[in-house]
């Protein structure tokens, strides 16, 4: 079957976000593997960074994932925070992509994702015996970096500017819903009134 995209094909803004928002079981029929292996940490990270963008634009939280095979370098889950659009307490960029790859052993996987994630979404990263997770921004939230290490996940930081900004903007117009996806609802009760 003839694909798309080859490795002669130019890996533009256009062609990142085509594969951000295709179906992943149907990636194989847009890429061919020369294609798969000639995308970079950086090509990944945008992608997460296109899923945050999709997730902002829907309403929600600026948080993408991608999840990639570690040898072949296919993408086998990606997600992006629906805990607005699907009311859902815990649809995070992370938990979609997890779901989205479904029951496979992550062992041998790396998960691309756009936030320094949190309490939950590194636990299930752990629990789930991710090899590696790359973080595109801790400038707006860190801290889980240092806990995941220590239960033996590589954890590299490539920050990506657009997303740092993307997510800064969101937290700046959307507050409380900021609080919400970090904290819950009854954080934004516990808040003192100004």
């Amino acid at each position: 079957m003839k694909t798309l995209l080859d490795k002669q094909t130019e890996k533009s803004e256009a062609i990142l976000r085509a594969i951000a928002h295709m179906p992943t079981k149907s990636l194989s029929v847009l890429m061919d593997n020369d294609f798969v292996r000639g995308l970079t940490d950086a090509d990944f990270m945008r992608v997460a960074g296109l899923l945050a963008q999709k997730s902002y634009d829907e309403g929600g939280c600026p948080i993408g994932a991608v999840i990639i095979d570690n040898s072949t370098r296919q993408i086998i889950g990606k997600g992006h925070n629906t805990l607005v659009q699907e009311n859902h307490p815990y649809n995070h960029g992370e938990t979609a992509a997890i779901r989205d790859a479904g029951r496979i052993d992550f062992g041998q996987t790396t998960l691309f994702t756009s936030l320094s994630p949190c309490d939950i979404c590194a636990t299930l990263i752990y629990m789930r015996g991710f090899s590696r997770v790359v973080v595109g921004d801790v400038t707006n939230a860190a801290g889980n970096e240092a806990l995941l290490q220590e239960r033996g996940v590589q954890v590299d930081i490539l920050e990506d500017s657009r997303g740092i900004e993307l997510y800064a903007r969101f937290r700046v117009e959307k507050p409380e819903q900021d609080l919400e996806d970090w904290q819950g609802l009854s954080a934004l009760h516990k808040k003192p009134n100004k």
